[in-house]
């Protein structure tokens, strides 16, 4: 069965209808989603680990018992502070790591090539189901009709204002607000790079790369721009929740066959 979609202009009227592509039509699958989230997360991890030489790199022999002391190992030779130190075992100061990771150690995960295409088309179609994308945690205003589809003039838009004032028009700039926000991460992360955790908003789906909204909506906190051909179940469904708030241009709608 056909279905069929409002094509909306910039100033959020509708110009015309399209039919909307049968993906939209897929079966909800968020066990395969979260599959696919997982292997395109854990795929991009860098290997890391530790010299495998790391607290051994020294003189320390262990003189047995009999001496009335710890039979650890302990610097050998003279004139130094560390002679008779404790070294090499895990246990004493300066020691080798007793478990540490390893930098061979595969961390990949893998999903078959049927099962991610699936759970990429069962993310578009999430985008189109309101009660998804309304648990999901996204806000805009009642009687917006999901998919949103909006004309190509979107795609040569490279005004920041410019954006905003189009997303107040679509009804969906109540979710901006919300993106808007940032969170002081809990624990060690504040020390290591990544002190705020920030909401993700509207992702916007082009037909090509080249466009100036690349420049007009990168600006906006938690707003993501993606081509067809680059999407994938982490775009569409973040963190594995599927159901995100999504703007697919004209174009972009018949690129999805």
């Amino acid at each position: 069965m056909e279905t069929k979609v409002d094509v909306l202009g910039l100033d959020g009227k509708k110009i015309r209808d399209i039919s909307l592509p049968s993906t939209f039509q897929t079966v909800y699958r968020p066990d395969l989603i979260r599959r696919a989230v997982i292997a395109s997360s854990a795929n991009r991890k860098q290997p890391q680990g530790r010299d495998p030489l790391a607290g051994t790199r020294n003189t320390a022999v262990s003189r047995g018992s009999g001496f009335g002391r710890a039979r650890v190992p302990r610097i050998r030779g003279g004139g130094t502070r560390k002679v008779d130190q404790g070294a090499f075992v895990p246990m004493v100061v300066g020691g080798r790591a007793a478990f540490p990771p390893k930098v061979w150690k595969n961390i990949k995960e893998k999903i078959n090539k049927k099962e991610r295409k699936l759970a990429i088309k069962s993310a578009i179609a999430a985008t189109a189901n309101e009660t998804l994308v309304r648990l999901r945690g996204h806000q805009f205003e009642e009687g917006l009709k999901l998919p949103i589809v909006v004309s190509d003039e979107l795609e040569d838009v490279s005004k920041t204002k410019e954006i905003i004032e189009i997303f107040k028009n679509l009804k969906i700039y109540p979710d901006i607000v919300r993106a808007s926000t940032k969170k002081i991460r809990a624990g060690k992360g504040k020390m290591r790079g990544r002190k705020y955790k920030r909401k993700k908003s509207i992702l916007i789906v082009i037909s090509s790369l080249n466009k100036d909204i690349l420049k007009g909506a990168r600006n906006i906190q938690g707003v993501d721009i993606s081509y067809v051909e680059y999407l994938n179940a982490e775009k569409l469904a973040p963190g594995g929740h599927p159901g995100r708030l999504t703007i697919w241009t004209e174009s972009a709608i018949k690129q999805i066959e």
